[in-house]
């Protein structure tokens, strides 16, 4: 089974390959150095726009607020 996994070289380069799910080294595409297998952190990112995530919304909410606020202050100077 191939994967996209990440890899990372002593230099500190870290890459993307399409491999097999049992290769745990490769060499880095940067530097041709041996590059090992690590392990991707994972990213998200919650949608305050559509409620689903109250706390995502209320932090939007508030912030937009002061986005507002920031505006009517400026446009009144």
């Amino acid at each position: 089974m191939r994967v996209i996994a990440d890899f990372k070289c002593d230099v500190g380069h870290v890459c993307e390959l399409f491999i097999d799910n049992s290769v745990r080294e490769a060499d880095c595409p940067d530097c041709g150095k041996l590059a090992k297998r690590v392990i991707s952190p994972v990213r998200t990112k919650l949608d305050p726009i559509s409620g689903d995530f109250p706390g995502a919304t209320m932090k939007w909410a508030r912030m937009r607020e002061k986005e507002i606020a920031l505006e009517r202050k400026r446009e009144n100077a």
